[in-house]
């Protein structure tokens, strides 16, 4: 069975306030989980939310030199 984190630890695992996950839970935007009244995010959606969202950076592109 995989961990089950609350909107709270998301919130702290993401470094931002509670407002965050309950408005991607509310939007749809990441998979959770409703056990009675509570809701819950497995460990794995929260990494692979974090993947998908993820900006890898690009290489500058090289410097054009003008002739004077």
């Amino acid at each position: 069975m995989e961990r089950l984190l609350t909107v709270e630890q998301v919130a702290e695992r993401l470094g931002t306030t509670v407002r965050f996950p309950r408005r991607l839970i509310e939007e749809r935007r990441i998979t959770f989980v409703k056990v009675g009244r509570h809701v819950r995010i497995p460990e794995c959606e929260l990494a692979a939310f974090i993947a998908a969202n993820t900006v890898r950076p690009t290489r500058p592109a090289p410097a054009v030199r003008r002739a004077a």
